[in-house]
């Protein structure tokens, strides 16, 4: 698409969406969408009349882009084909009511379907034909477990068969790539035989398809489907009607509706940009400037013992706030006392180096991302878990804001700078997270797994810049139990701190009185028997855990849970390592569960 096209308009179905109709089409207006697919059992459900919802979405500035679905209808046998056209004259008079000019039919998953393409296209285009009359347009779309008609190619031939100018292709990204078909034959199509695009994406899972697309469908940028590709030959093919988001899952069907708009929203501007419609770029990320932990009194004096114990000095304090500043070489920790909630503490900000913060900030607001202070020189924008991101520009002018304190200049000790920060999400927030972290910073993911830990399954991916200057985890647990049996961390966070000598900061901190989190020698007999490290003897004698690929190693121990949720990291990468240790998280959460066991024991 080039870059003085005309923007497509923007449309959402309403089936993405939680709560009533009402609700949907508000989420959806105040998302900024231009249109909506009323999908039909929404209809069904409300009181509203028609024309009271047609007048409601003129209101808000909605276009109604399609009614659906109409389905099993086409290759029916003569009995069932006049039923069919009787139901289609219904479905007519209810689209005059809503102002809605086209309609989805799908092919047919009727038992009594007949696998004839000519007969098929003769059904088709007698209700093109009374379509027609009416000012409607028919949009067929092939679903990926139709009974006879289920690719894109086929429904295009019956279609091309039919030769009806009412009659055209609806093309919906998941019925396709999830059956692995081609799209470059849909350049092939003439433009105004498209009707209507439906834009979904998926992760990649081996199931039937029709669970698969009611239950696991994705926003664009959430799964593995390569949208740009499939975009781009529809763009090509000369469609230009609306990019509309078709998604069944079942965390929207119960999430704020409000919210999933947004997200929707975030997910289909970033896939424009992927074909050519401009946004302002990703200003380049240097590194962490800092991470602020918001901390209760409780923690307070803990938090300071442990960050003094792996190197840190206190340099100095907020001018305004009861805020902190702790350093040691390039990193710089933000203790915020002023929190009183109870809880111990939590990571409440990051901050990132951007060559550019304004234009951060600009392509923040282009993507939907709440700004704060947009005109200011460290402009931060609200990430989907409700922490912020901060922008800081080149140079410390943001240190400015403490007054030094007595304590000695920042510490050169022997962590260097921030690996990475790792960051727990809400279940329903996780694959929002990482599209506004990819989409908002330009990060990319570079892994994608899930593992099995103590309490239950859990998916991981973690997102870097290309200098892998910003490295951030996120985590999610699949389903949580257990809190009132076991101890849980809820939402556990941690900062990993980079060192070029794991074994020197764990002597140090055994010194220092808080020596890192025990690890079982069951595992360094596992260890030494797969990978058998040249130095296992200091991996155990310092607790240190162990992975390794064909670039590198990586070798990280941990501290115990600071209140009940934040804890430190302390890793060494060796060669060309690029992961994160996922292998050892379960052997890590097992750790710290058997050292809250331990402190609930003693306080007992």
């Amino acid at each position: 698409m080039p870059d003085n096209a005309p923007r497509h308009r923007r449309g959402i179905a309403t089936v993405c969406l939680s709560g009533t109709i009402e609700d949907k089409l508000l989420a959806a207006a105040e998302a900024g969408f231009d249109g909506v697919e009323i999908f039909e059992n929404d209809l069904l459900a409300t009181s509203q009349t028609p024309e009271q919802l047609r007048d409601r979405c003129r209101d808000l500035g909605l276009r109604i882009d399609l009614y659906q679905p109409f389905r099993d209808f086409e290759a029916a046998p003569p009995p069932r084909l006049a039923a069919n056209l009787r139901r289609a004259e219904h479905k007519f008079d209810l689209m005059e009511r809503l102002g809605v000019d086209t309609v989805l039919v799908c092919s047919s998953v009727a038992p009594d379907t007949v696998d004839d393409d000519d007969l098929a296209a003769e059904q088709l285009h007698a209700l093109a034909e009374r379509a027609a009359k009416r000012g409607i347009r028919i949009a067929y779309e092939a679903l990926a477990w139709g009974r006879f008609v289920n690719t894109y190619s086929h429904s295009w031939d019956i279609v091309a068969r039919a030769d009806h100018p009412a009659l055209g292709l609806c093309l919906d990204s998941f019925h396709i790539l999830s059956r692995a078909s081609d799209p470059a034959g849909i350049a092939d199509i003439p433009g105004e035989k498209l009707f209507f695009l439906q834009l979904a994406d998926a992760p990649s899972l081996r199931m039937d398809p029709l669970q698969w697309s009611r239950h696991h469908r994705v926003f664009p940028g959430q799964g593995n489907f390569d949208l740009k590709r499939f975009l781009g030959y529809v763009l090509d093919a000369g469609y230009d009607g609306p990019l509309s988001l078709e998604v069944f899952n079942d965390v929207y069907r119960q999430a704020d509706p409000r919210c999933t708009a947004v997200d929707a929203m975030r997910s289909l501007v970033a896939l424009e940009e992927s074909v050519g419609v401009p946004l302002p770029a990703p200003p380049r990320l240097t590194g962490h400037a800092f991470t602020e932990l918001t901390v209760d009194e409780p923690t307070q004096a803990r938090l300071a013992d442990t960050l003094t114990a792996l190197g840190f000095t206190l340099t100095g304090h907020h001018r305004e706030s009861p805020v902190e500043l702790w350093e040691q070489n390039a990193i710089r920790v933000l203790v915020n006392r002023g929190s009183s909630s109870g809880g111990g503490a939590g990571i409440s900000s990051l901050a990132v180096e951007s060559s550019d913060p304004v234009a951060s900030a600009r392509r923040a607001e282009a993507l939907l991302a709440p700004v704060h202070t947009p005109d200011a020189a460290m402009p931060a924008v609200t990430a989907p878990d409700g922490s912020r991101i901060v922008f800081c520009g080149p140079g410390e002018a943001w240190r400015d804001r403490f007054r030094p304190s007595s304590e000695a200049s920042r510490a050169e000790g022997g962590l260097t700078h921030v690996d990475h920060i790792a960051l727990t999400q809400p279940f329903d927030h996780f694959d929002e997270a990482a599209l506004f972290l990819h989409s908002v910073l330009g990060l990319d993911t570079e892994d994608n797994t899930e593992y099995a830990a103590p309490f239950g399954l859990v998916r991981a991916r973690a997102l870097s810049d290309p200098g892998h200057h910003v490295r951030i985890a996120l985590s999610v647990a699949l389903i949580r139990r257990g809190e009132e049996w076991s101890p849980g961390v809820p939402a556990p966070q941690h900062i990993a701190f980079a060192t070029d000598d794991i074994f020197t900061v764990a002597t140090t901190l055994r010194t220092a009185g808080a020596p890192p989190l025990p690890i079982p020698d069951n595992y360094y007999d596992d260890l030494d028997a797969r990978l058998a490290p040249l130095r296992l003897a200091d991996l155990r004698e310092h607790h240190t855990l162990y992975d390794r690929d064909n670039d590198g190693e990586f070798l990280h121990l941990y501290t115990p849970v600071l209140g009940d949720r934040v804890f430190f990291e302390v890793c060494q990468r060796i060669g060309g390592y690029l992961g994160y240790g996922t292998a050892n998280t379960p052997i890590r959460m097992a750790a710290h569960r058997q050292q809250r066991l331990a402190a609930r024991s003693a306080a007992a």
